[in-house]
């Protein structure tokens, strides 16, 4: 793999400025957020008022432990304009989630919003190795999901060339990268191994291709899903972290010098690490449920909100702002198997040790009779289709499993291509138990 390195005189000063500079501009940009919020949305009026705090108790960074936190049933609850705190007519891009799981959650962006926006996602884009002038395959999803605009607003603004493929029709995919040949592609992790399936199938070398970094997200994925795809297309892969109601893409972003976590774009997003059940502030280093508040957000300000997602804070490194830690998973899609709590990615970890398995997996979820069971489906690779050689496999991933993560599995692999590939965010679990 090329050295991607960025030039530091390319950085923007505040990436590597001291910490006592970053957290005066943070202290600054949260006192005006907390102003804002609480003038313009009545939602934070009533939230502050009845927790009996106002924007003038914030003295400092820590202060911000004393004011409420937002979920995302708030969102909802206020369909569809309710969280705005500017005018509809100022409103310059409107996003929403799909709403499958409840009412949707509408988000919106100002002028300045969307100009923050495309810095904070150039800043990712130039951390992952990217340069001016580069070409960039964009297979994030176009449309009410932010991924796929979001990264092309910063792909714009950092002058790179942007294919936006979207996803979707892998063969197409495969032929538009050998064709155009970009030097970086942006797509979620379980559709990136969709992409190198139809390589593959295809019985072409990923190695050849021109790919020289890809930058993965919308979804937790291992370092040993890293590997994987490193090793398969002798390139970099990065992670980049957002989510809709805090921005969207762009929020932090792994450095290609060191992959050692996100740095958080910390003038722009305050994190926090709480206890998810006690809501306690956790100090650096600590696991716990990352919750984030809005500086510079104009039409969507956005304070203390619970991202679910687990992880820890850590010191920067490549640049002064924090990092995060990848995320290990959620707090809400956290499974409790007979009292041991289990992560899709820890199933993830082990299915890749296992040789003749490809990394295509879903954990079904049900209750025979009183209690749960969790079957891992997944499938063979193409030439390790034997009956014995399932067997074996199967027996293989059920002890390591059990001996890794502490619960008894059972184990269904599929013939080559039999699990559903995403083109998007994959869905991990499939609960069938009973509702009541």
């Amino acid at each position: 793999m090329k050295d991607l390195t960025p030039n530091r005189k390319d950085l923007n000063p505040i990436e590597i400025a001291s910490r006592d500079e970053i957290a005066a501009v943070q202290l600054d940009r949260m006192k005006w957020s907390l102003h804002h919020a609480y003038e313009n949305v009545p939602h934070y009026k009533a939230n502050f008022d009845a927790a009996g705090v106002h924007p003038g108790d914030l003295n400092d960074l820590t202060d911000l432990a004393k004011f409420p936190f937002t979920v995302k049933q708030d969102l909802r609850d206020n369909y569809p304009f309710g969280m705005f705190a500017v005018p509809r007519e100022k409103l310059r891009r409107i996003h929403a989630s799909s709403g499958t799981t409840g009412q949707p959650t509408v988000v919106g962006y100002s002028e300045n919003d969307l100009r923050v926006w495309g810095e904070v996602v150039a800043r990712s884009l130039r951390a992952s190795g990217l340069r001016p002038g580069d070409i960039l395959h964009n297979a994030y999803g176009y449309g009410l999901f932010t991924g796929g605009l979001g990264v092309h607003l910063g792909a714009d603004a950092l002058g790179l060339a942007t294919v936006p493929v979207s996803g979707g029709m892998t063969e197409r995919q495969v032929r538009l990268i050998r064709d155009f040949k970009p030097k970086g592609m942006t797509v979620t992790p379980s559709y990136a191994l969709s992409i190198l399936d139809e390589f593959r199938s295809e019985g072409l070398d990923p190695r050849d291709c021109s790919l020289e970094v890809g930058i993965f997200g919308a979804e937790p994925w291992t370092n040993a899903m890293r590997r994987e795809i490193e090793d398969a297309f002798d390139m970099h892969a990065v992670d980049i972290y957002g989510l809709s109601e805090v921005m969207g893409p762009g929020v932090a972003n792994e450095c290609v010098e060191t992959k050692d976590g996100l740095h958080i774009w910390e003038d722009h997003f305050y994190p926090e690490v709480i206890h998810p059940e006690t809501g306690e502030v956790l100090p650096d280093g600590e696991p716990g449920e990352l919750v984030f508040t809005s500086l510079s957000k104009e039409a969507f300000p956005i304070i203390r909100y619970r991202t679910r997602d687990l992880t820890r804070l850590l010191p920067g490194t490549a640049r002064s702002m924090r990092r995060m830690e990848k995320v290990t998973g959620r707090s809400d899609d956290m499974i409790i198997l007979r009292g041991v709590n289990v992560f899709p990615t820890q199933i993830e970890e082990q299915l890749i040790t296992v040789a003749g398995l490809a990394p295509h997996f879903q954990i079904e979820l049900s209750r025979p009779d009183r209690l749960d069971v969790m079957t891992v489906l997944t499938e063979a690779m193409e030439g390790h289709s034997a009956n014995e050689e399932r067997v074996h496999a199967a027996a293989e991933l059920q002890g390591k499993i059990k001996r890794n993560v502490g619960v008894s599995v059972k184990v269904q692999i599929a013939d080559p291509g039999g699990i559903a590939r995403s083109q998007g965010k994959a869905v991990r679990i499939v609960d069938n138990r009973p509702k009541d």
